[in-house]
């Protein structure tokens, strides 16, 4: 089970994803060997040996985040799937930054903040699942 979260350049003026007038598409993050290029500088320990999945992982706080890029060039997104424990929002906002996107949490479907709750209600809502399907 992941908690995720959509990379793409939405407008900064935007307030929320659902700002964006119909039919408006958004450009693309950018060609594939540039996005890379920008991840590995901002994240050397970076897993991105299959560029359309790479994997951050941060042991000490206890989790990690697949990078979902696909295999289309230029990249068109990324879906973040975040497992785990720990402060992670941070590593997010800063990936999107990097790259020139804004995050939105899926779990919601509004951009991601600092202060925002999804991830400590995502780990609650997990957590609660899965201490229910455990033995009794």
């Amino acid at each position: 089970m992941s908690w995720d979260v959509l990379l793409m350049p939405f407008p900064a003026d935007a307030a929320s994803p659902d700002d964006l007038p119909d039919g408006h598409r958004l450009p693309a993050v950018g060609p594939v060997g540039l996005v890379l290029h920008r991840i590995r500088a901002a994240f050397p320990g970076a897993d991105l040996s299959d560029p359309a999945w790479g994997l951050l992982r941060d042991e000490e706080q206890g989790w990690s985040m697949e990078l979902n890029m696909g295999r289309k060039d230029p990249v068109e997104s990324i879906m973040l799937h975040i497992r785990g424990g720990g402060d992670v929002v941070h590593t997010a906002l800063r990936l999107a930054a990097v790259l020139g996107c804004r995050a939105v949490d899926c779990s919601d479907g509004e951009f991601l903040a600092e202060e925002g709750g999804g991830w400590e209600e995502f780990q609650a809502y997990r957590d609660q699942v899965l201490g229910e399907a455990g033995p009794s």
